[in-house]
């Protein structure tokens, strides 16, 4: 994997442009390693996006560039291999059978499908707690609805082109919602208070209602 651009983000910030998703988790797997052993020096946080990596928080702002910019992380080997999180999850959401049809299959073809990947959480963003899991296989990418809800449920597992999201709060949304899950992504009074970060790896379990 080719360096991506490196952009100096006030005194002591980088930002990581790449090309994509795989990318940015490739490299974030390669800089989480060098963190915890020292080797990338002083870096208060690391903070993942579809495509870009920033870095925050940086000692030595020049090193640390430099090091990026000859950085060779691959998607395969440095993908960061975090914790693994079971979703126990009712497949009954109103898109459902909207999305089966999408992909030619039934409904309990649609939750078996969805219920094999082990799914990997890219990135974090839209609302605290809400992870973009990467993971389900291109030809089942789906689009967004046309029209947005105005409120959707706290727990709702939903898909939109390449990631599959549970919604940890209740709010709008304009993802194509295939199941709920009683599991709390988010709560302040927990430490921490997000179930999924960056790396952690997702399974789905189909439950009765």
């Amino acid at each position: 994997m080719t360096p991506g651009t490196v952009r100096r983000v006030g005194e002591r910030a980088l930002l990581v442009e790449l090309p994509g998703t795989a990318e940015v988790a490739a490299l974030y797997g390669w800089l989480s390693e060098r963190r915890e052993s020292g080797a990338l020096g002083a870096v208060e946080e690391l903070v993942p996006a579809a495509r870009t990596l920033l870095l925050d928080g940086v000692a030595d702002v020049d090193a640390v560039a430099a090091l990026l910019r000859t950085a060779r992380p691959t998607a395969a080997a440095d993908v960061a291999r975090g914790p693994l999180l079971e979703v126990p999850t009712v497949y009954d959401g109103a898109d459902l059978a909207e999305v089966a049809a999408l992909w030619g299959v039934s409904v309990e073809a649609a939750v078996r499908i969805h219920t094999g990947p082990e799914y990997v959480v890219a990135f974090c963003g839209f609302a605290p707690g809400f992870g973009y899991l990467t993971g389900l296989p291109a030809p089942y990418e789906v689009p967004r609805r046309a029209t947005p809800r105005s409120s959707v449920p706290a727990g709702s597992v939903a898909l939109a082109g390449p990631y599959t999201g549970v919604y940890p709060h209740p709010s709008p949304g304009g993802w194509q919602l295939i199941g709920r899950t009683a599991l709390a992504l988010w709560d302040a009074d927990r430490e921490p208070p997000a179930l999924l970060a960056p790396g952690t790896r997702v399974r789905f379990t189909a439950e009765r209602a």
